[in-house]
């Protein structure tokens, strides 16, 4: 598990062996600058705010204006068609009309610009406080701590891994075959594990991968018997739910031996599955 962004571990929660769950606190990074710098997009949203707040006074303001100037126009046509008004006042209301929706329209551009400028205000807010939020470390998964490389109060860089995490429920062996018999394989088939510290027990697995290129390749491969020295990485995958019976017996970098079937025969007796306490 690795820090997205730099900064001082404050805290390390978990220790090597520990169990952890999803969602886990596992580590407290602390950034005096992104601190800094959520302080003064914040303080920024406020001054942006008050900008809006200002151009939509504006905006209300000119509005009254142009509709008194609207009234005014609209009262003063019936005066000039009775004669009780001059062509010269009636023609400097539609001045003054036009004047105040100039005025209206300038201040919804203003308006409309400093809303602009609150969004990317807030959305800057938005993104440093996600920066601050990441560099509290959760556990994206059930698992055990298998290395803490690093300790409370060292800095670390971007990409830092804080600890290592084994996931309980993705164990498996790595076998290697030839290209006969891995070719044979389908994802899925039943697979047996024998491990050196267990040597009692059988566990159950499948094959949950098969190389599509080979992992040793001679440097011309001309003849059938050349074929015969290619090798496939096989992936054996022990069954989830012996995983999470026997959770804490888990562990990486055991040895130990693996059988996979190439056709359709019955397991023999010696390799029926049998796990502790006699199960």
């Amino acid at each position: 598990m690795s820090s997205k962004y730099e900064g001082r571990l404050e805290s390390v929660m978990v220790d090597e062996g520990d169990d952890v769950k999803a969602g886990q606190v596992i580590a407290r990074i602390t950034s005096p600058e992104y601190d800094a710098q959520l302080r003064t997009a914040e303080a920024n949203v406020l001054v942006v705010r008050s900008r809006m707040a200002s151009a939509e006074a504006k905006v209300a303001q000119a509005q009254a204006d142009l509709n008194y100037a609207k009234g005014d126009l609209e009262r003063g046509k019936d005066l000039v068609e009775k004669g009780w008004l001059t062509r010269q006042i009636y023609d400097q209301r539609v001045d003054r009309f036009a004047t105040d929706k100039a005025v209206v329209e300038a201040a919804e551009k203003e308006r409309d610009a400093a809303k602009s400028l609150v969004l990317a205000a807030q959305a800057e807010v938005e993104r440093i406080s996600s920066i601050i939020t990441d560099l509290t470390l959760l556990s994206p998964r059930d698992g055990r701590v298998q290395y803490r490389i690093h300790r409370s109060g060292e800095v670390v860089n971007a990409g830092i891994r804080i600890v290592q995490i084994l996931d309980l429920n993705d164990v498996y062996m790595t076998i290697y075959l030839p290209a006969e018999q891995a070719g044979k394989l389908a994802l899925g088939d039943e697979a047996r594990l024998i491990l050196d510290p267990y040597p009692n027990s059988v566990i159950p697995a499948h094959v949950s991968f098969v190389a599509t290129e080979a992992q040793f390749t001679p440097k011309t491969v001309e003849t059938a018997a050349e074929r015969e020295k290619l090798i496939f990485r096989v992936k054996l995958q022990v069954e989830p739910k012996v995983l999470t019976k026997y959770h804490s017996q888990v562990k990486t970098g055991v040895r130990g031996m693996a059988f996979v079937r190439t056709s359709p025969v019955p397991w023999p007796p010696n390799l029926a599955v049998k796990l502790s306490h006699g199960e």
